[in-house]
């Protein structure tokens, strides 16, 4: 049969249900208990009256007797239902009703709790409620990629894996806030939309607000916002939520996802590689129970000192490369030896950094790499023994970055000649180069602390749940398609 036979089929069914003055859509359960408290204290549940109430995920019908299988957030269990003689209450479903309900729909359901003769244990009835009538039927097996992102309400039903993925994700997330309480931080909620948006090398989404007729930028980074508090005299922030970065789709990238960012007054980059080390075993260990994991054939162990290595030394160790005299001709000639594909009309810092990425993506780690040149960080503060690089810091586990941090740049005139370079590679045609944010730098004039900055996004927890960022978020972008 079609989708559409079974829908037609089903819409005669309400319609009788309607005919019969039952509501197939009551506004009210009166549920008192979850599956789990019935499977998992069975001794204590035994020959209780409980009410119970989920989605029929299985029906089996012999003679008088009918087996349902009903499933809540919580569990399953099984509903025993046997005709009886006495007339069906209104609104209710007995036995010799069944032919009415689907799977799919979810039912309410009123009994004493027991086990059948072959030892399942169920919640015996001889009626049920009906709470929501199903007029599409789930699908036995659903793998095609697309459908399952573009209905994933159907997939977290048909493949409850993904379900208990969000569920790890919701604890990855609470284990950040929990750390961070702990150690001093307050969580402020910042703006998304921005006049003028940084803190990131990404090109922006653009929207319109109607009440002041002005273009707005949806924010790429929580960066500047933040620092602005610490100008405001707050010493120790956080914000966790969502930014948009208008860039390509892949298994390590989309254009809106979650991210968190941090920013400690009086403290630098040496204080944040300790905090952030120390973070990420707490969050992985909360999250999944181990801090042993394999990650793209990587073989990963987190609980160790991870060791540091400067990022200048590994690219004149594996290419022979200068970043400090650059030579361009023979960075392109590197990525395109290495099958790297572009048109290689990018900023030498940009090759550079491509350059950078092969090395990084074959690396198991943990490890830090740290003292990124100058040109690649234009918010990052110098080197007080090199002013070539920058106090800047990225954990490389697993072959990628899984955050980046430094020393924070409060010098206002050094902070507004580097936004000048930003800005003018960015009228050259750079749409991923900063802006000049002529706010951000009055600020610094007024005065911010010194201060360690830091940040993560979601793709920590994606890396080590082993799965793309599109498989571990709840309703990822695709394409619209209305059937």
């Amino acid at each position: 049969m079609l989708l559409e036979d079974y829908r037609n089929e089903r819409l005669k069914k309400l319609e009788e249900i309607k005919n019969r003055g039952i509501e197939p859509y009551p506004s009210k359960s009166k549920r008192n208990v979850h599956i789990s408290e019935i499977v998992n204290h069975f001794d204590e549940k035994q020959g209780q009256e409980v009410t119970i109430a989920g989605r029929i995920v299985a029906i089996r019908s012999f003679g008088k007797l009918v087996f349902i299988k009903l499933r809540d957030y919580s569990g399953e269990v099984q509903i025993f239902m046997k005709a009886v003689p006495d007339e069906t209450p209104n609104n209710l479903f007995g036995a010799k009703d069944i032919r009415l309900l689907d799977i799919g729909d979810f039912i309410e359901a009123t009994g004493k709790v027991d086990k059948s003769q072959t030892g399942e244990i169920s919640v015996f009835c001889d009626f049920v409620k009906l709470l929501t009538k199903s007029l599409r039927p789930l699908p036995e097996k659903f793998t095609n990629k697309e459908e399952r992102y573009r209905r994933r309400y159907v997939d977290m039903n048909v493949n409850p894996e993904v379900r208990e993925r969000l569920v790890r994700r919701s604890k990855f997330w609470q284990a950040t806030r929990d750390f961070m309480n702990s150690h001093g931080f307050i969580e402020i909620n910042i703006p998304i939309l921005e006049h003028t948006t940084g803190g990131a090398d990404a090109e922006p989404f653009v929207t319109h607000m109607n009440a002041l007729d002005e273009d707005f930028y949806l924010r790429i980074s929580h960066e500047l916002p933040l620092k602005r508090l610490l100008g405001g005299g707050f010493e120790k922030v956080y914000d966790i939520g969502a930014r948009f970065r208008n860039e390509g789709v892949d298994d390590e990238h989309l254009p809106e996802h979650i991210a968190f960012e941090a920013y400690a007054a009086y403290e630098n980059y040496e204080d944040g590689m300790k905090l952030y080390e120390e973070m990420i075993k707490y969050v992985a260990k909360e999250t999944w129970g181990t801090l042993k994991y394999n990650v793209g054939g990587f073989e990963i162990d987190l609980d160790q000192e991870w060791p540091r290595y400067k990022y200048a030394d590994l690219l004149r160790e594996k290419f022979d490369v200068d970043v400090f005299n650059p030579d361009r001709e023979q960075l392109i000639r590197i990525l395109k030896e290495n099958g790297v594909e572009s048109n290689f009309d990018m900023t030498t810092p940009h090759l550079i950094d491509h350059v950078w990425k092969l090395i990084r993506k074959t690396s198991a780690g943990p490890y830090w790499i740290i003292e990124e040149p100058l040109s690649l960080s234009p918010l990052a503060k110098k080197s007080a023994n090199n002013p070539l690089v920058t106090e800047r810091f990225h954990p490389v586990i697993a072959g990628t970055e899984m955050g980046n941090g430094f020393s924070e740049l409060n010098d206002p005139l050094d902070q507004l000649e580097r936004f000048k370079e930003q800005q003018a590679a960015r009228d050259a045609g750079d749409k991923e180069a900063q802006m000049l944010d002529m706010d951000f730098v009055e600020m610094l004039e007024y005065g911010m602390p010194p201060a360690c900055g830091w940040g993560n996004s979601e793709r920590n927890f994606w890396l080590l749940e082993g799965v793309s960022g599109r498989e571990a978020v709840p309703f990822p972008l695709i394409r619209s398609k209305e059937d």
